[in-house]
């Protein structure tokens, strides 16, 4: 769809909305006064599965609502992730009843709890239900509009206007957890542009969406392809040109390697520190958590690969590796190992082979807590060829991961540039034609 947008120039003679003002021709109407509430089922993850139920009854759990669905837009023809209903929580005879709170298309799903400000009243609208029975879980309100009302693809947009997110915060009660009740919700005024305006709206910022989906796509297609790659370069089973005669030679960590521990951090941890604390956490959201400490008490190499050795049982964590970059920046924490490739391997190639490596895993009973050893770290089997060809399987690796980080940073820049547009378009400072 083309639309052309302009600047709304009518800024002197606009009507006040929170002390801030909207076009003279939109509506400011109680959020109660457009919706009405559906009921809602308060399911523990407990009584949730992943897997496909006889019943088929799917639930809208809020955590995914904050953490799991990204779009505003929840198109169960896209999103395969929707948790099912324990079989018997719920007689799926219910739904031919006209009265029991099946979600449709255009329902308002709305976490109720959040632990941060920016969580609150986070929401989905859905789309493609189709014959699906869905309902709305815990922590959840479940909303519906009359159709000719809010336009199909604008109802979660109402909550995101700028000035309807600070009404909510200042509304929001709690401490660790902050909430907002079905009473108040109903008595927050929102903005409602011409219903054509809200469609065009929609419209507008579902090709953001579509945009933004098709990259993500392609980011799950070019994943699926560095790890075919990966299985099949690093077990040699695929050999590139120029090394097909060249053998490949069975060696323990400790033939290659330099095994260093880390130290305790606790008593030096501080915010404005200089070094970065590789610890678990570090390792495992791939440095994006950390803490910093002005003692580097345990200092790293540019080259070095850090990994878990600690983690509870069944954890994503035992054997993840990360791959430090520069000097004078990073300090190992306990727990923590750090592996210096010899001069005859490629730290590279090192790294690609031992990140989750089935030999530290095969140690997790799924019982307790697993805890590697250093001569369980050293002894593991690797399978190796000789340094250039080890060079140039891990450059071709290297080439499939720049290529997704540069995926992954176009995705985040999209979803800014629609936060952007989007204030602009709820707010009427850009209006479409």
């Amino acid at each position: 769809m083309k639309q052309a947008i302009t600047k709304n120039k009518d800024m002197g003679d606009r009507q006040p909305f929170y002390n801030s003002y909207i076009p003279t021709d939109w509506a400011t109407p109680k959020f109660g006064t457009v919706f009405s509430f559906l009921r809602t089922f308060s399911f523990s993850r407990e009584q949730l599965t992943s897997e496909k139920t006889t019943e088929e009854i799917q639930n809208i759990h809020y955590g995914d609502i904050h953490a799991t669905y990204e779009n505003e837009i929840l198109d169960l023809d896209v999103e395969k992730t929707i948790p099912y209903l324990k079989d018997g929580l719920i007689n799926k005879e219910n739904f031919d009843d006209e009265d029991f709170p099946a979600l449709k298309d255009g329902d308002l799903i709305i976490a109720d709890a959040s632990e941060d400000y920016e969580g609150i009243c986070n929401c989905v609208e859905l789309k493609n239900v189709k014959g699906n029975k869905v309902v709305s879980g815990l922590h959840t309100f479940a909303a519906r509009s009359d159709e000719n009302e809010v336009a199909f693809g604008y109802k979660t947009y109402v909550l995101k206007h700028q000035q309807v997110i600070r009404e909510l915060r200042r509304i929001a009660t709690g401490t660790s957890v902050y909430g907002v009740s079905k009473t108040n919700l109903s008595n927050v005024h929102i903005a409602l542009p011409p219903f054509s305006e809200q469609e065009a709206i929609a419209q507008f910022l579902n090709l953001a969406d579509v945009t933004i989906h098709t990259t993500e796509q392609l980011i799950i297609q070019k994943g699926l392809r560095k790890k075919w790659l990966m299985q099949q370069l690093l077990s040699g089973k695929k050999r590139l040109k120029g090394f097909e005669k060249t053998k490949w030679h069975l060696k323990s960590l400790e033939e290659v390697a330099e095994f260093k521990n880390g130290k305790a951090h606790e008593n030096v941890i501080d915010e404005s520190g200089q070094f970065i604390v590789v610890n678990s956490k570090f390792i495992s959201t791939e440095g994006k958590v950390f803490k910093c400490s002005n003692a580097n008490l345990s200092p790293l190499m540019q080259d070095d690969i850090v990994m878990v050795m600690s983690d509870i049982p069944n954890g994503k964590a035992l054997a993840k590796c990360f791959y430090i970059n520069e000097n004078d920046k990073y300090t190992l924490n306990q727990r923590i190992c750090s592996i210096r490739a010899l001069e005859n391997t490629d730290s590279r190639f090192l790294f690609f082979i031992l990140n989750r490596n089935v030999h530290y895993l095969s140690f997790n009973n799924g019982v307790g807590q697993t805890n590697l050893k250093k001569e369980e770290v050293l002894e593991c089997p690797l399978l190796m060829p000789e340094k250039d060809e080890q060079t140039a399987i891990s450059q071709v690796l290297q080439s499939a991961d720049k290529e997704l980080v540069l995926l992954k940073s176009k995705v985040v820049k999209l979803r800014e540039k629609k936060k952007g547009l989007m204030q602009q378009l709820l707010t009427g400072k850009i209006r479409i034609k």
